[in-house]
């Protein structure tokens, strides 16, 4: 991922120096595993204590060797003495980079849970702070009747604590290594080395292998990733649409000395929330690039790890920054009820036409016959310049069968939020 889109700590996770360091503790570990089963003398493991990693040298005699892993013990062979001839026993190249490779998934998502618990702690708050917030609802882009603001954001809630629930038990199958040689038979190494090393760096071990963990492991996390970042988007897009000035209910945060056109001196963008629907995007595509990745020649061909060094950097790393974007989103999000309000009062009353027909429903008509008078009602409004009310009250139908108080009771916004505590009530907030 470019830098600009990069924090620290996580970008920190896929950096070639880490990696690097963390090919260099499983070779000590797997020293450590086998000296444990008496297969080679104690204090081998210790030699890799005094190994410094430069990831320039390696990077220069990769180019010779063409081989990064072949580079990479080359560079720590000569560092290790005498115990270099245990280096690698029993291992293939795929040993170390997907085990490595579930490692870093596994401290990669670490950072987004607690970036993405800091995203549902703000939403939480503002679900609760404008529950009793008028404002309108719309299907199509067109209004439909009056909502909850807080709403939507118990929606977003809904979605993303169930979404971290499916990344943080993801973990289970995702991050998992490999430490069973070159074709998965163990025929070098003992199971029992990959269970231990495995256990020793927090991460699960396959039961079975290729050369290589299934990539469906990898498939299914890309999934997950994308998933959350498409409920990031959806709701980013819906703030975007709330700030265009024909609405104006909403603005993301538009600091002091910040500047949102080089042409036009008045423009407010909404442009975190454009830039974290334009990074879903790259999370989708990345996600389709690691479902192709599931296909490899017998028991494994290098296809899928060219795709796999950008798209799960770039996917974590991008996740986790849209994160940190979204939530300061959310806690410094600008509210205009009183606009609301007005949005409300544009479309003189025809919002509340389907309290109009249950009406009729209840006073003994048909459906169809009731839905055709107010959509006959509706459209008068709709075509002139009167008030749903005072049509209402005009119609032969409603002066039949409804009492003054009656109609007017119909146009009592607050009616719609009469079961919105039930429904906060499922999601035990406090």
């Amino acid at each position: 991922m470019i830098e600009r889109y990069t924090p620290v700590e996580i970008g920190k996770v896929w950096s070639e120096e880490e990696k690097f360091k963390r090919f260099l503790k499983i070779e000590a570990l797997l020293c450590e595993a086998l000296e444990k089963q008496k297969k080679i003398p104690k204090g081998i493991s210790k030699a890799f204590d005094k190994v410094k990693i430069s990831p320039q040298k390696i990077k220069k005699i990769e180019e010779k060797t063409h081989h990064d892993i072949i580079a990479f013990l080359k560079h720590i062979s000569g560092q290790l003495g005498s115990a270099a001839q245990y280096l690698h026993r029993g291992l293939t190249s795929s040993d170390l980079l997907d085990t490595t490779l579930a490692w870093q998934i596994k401290d990669a998502t670490k950072i987004i849970l607690a970036d993405l618990d800091a995203v549902l702690k703000a939403v939480k708050f503002k679900a609760l702070k404008y529950k009793d917030t008028l404002c309108m609802a719309r299907t199509h882009g067109v209004h439909a009747e009056i909502y909850s603001f807080g709403l939507k954001f118990l929606y977003l809630y809904s979605d993303l604590k169930k979404e971290r629930q499916l990344l943080f038990e993801s973990l289970d199958y995702v991050a998992c290594g490999k430490l069973s040689g070159a074709v998965g038979t163990f025929a070098y190494c003992d199971p029992k080395v990959e269970e231990y090393v495995c256990r020793k760096i927090g991460i699960n071990n396959a039961d079975i292998s290729t050369q290589v963990i299934s990539r469906e492991r990898i498939a299914y996390y890309l999934f997950i990733i994308s998933l959350i970042g498409s409920t990031l988007e959806r709701f980013a897009t819906e703030l975007r649409h709330l700030q265009r000035s024909e609405v104006g209910e909403i603005k993301e945060p538009f600091y002091k000395g910040q500047k949102g056109s080089s042409a036009m001196p008045h423009k407010q963008n909404p442009i975190i929330c454009e830039r974290i629907c334009g990074l879903a995007r790259l999370l989708r595509a990345n996600m389709l690039a690691g479902s192709e990745n599931i296909n490899l020649w017998h028991e494994r061909d290098i296809s899928h790890s060219s795709v796999e060094r950008v798209v799960l950097p770039d996917s974590t790393i991008a996740l986790d920054y849209m994160l940190k974007k979204f939530a300061e989103v959310i806690k410094n999000l600008k509210v205009y009820p009183d606009k609301m309000l007005k949005n409300i009062e544009l479309n003189r009353g025809i919002i509340y036409s389907q309290k109009l027909l249950i009406k009729f429903m209840d006073r003994g008509l048909s459906r169809m016959e009731a839905y055709d008078i107010v959509q006959k009602i509706a459209l008068e409004v709709v075509n002139g310049n009167s008030s749903f009310f005072k049509e209402a009250y005009k119609d032969k139908t409603v002066r039949k069968l409804l009492k003054d108080k009656e109609l007017e009771d119909i146009f009592s916004p607050y009616t719609y939020l009469s079961n919105i505590n039930k429904i906060y009530k499922r999601f035990k907030l406090s």
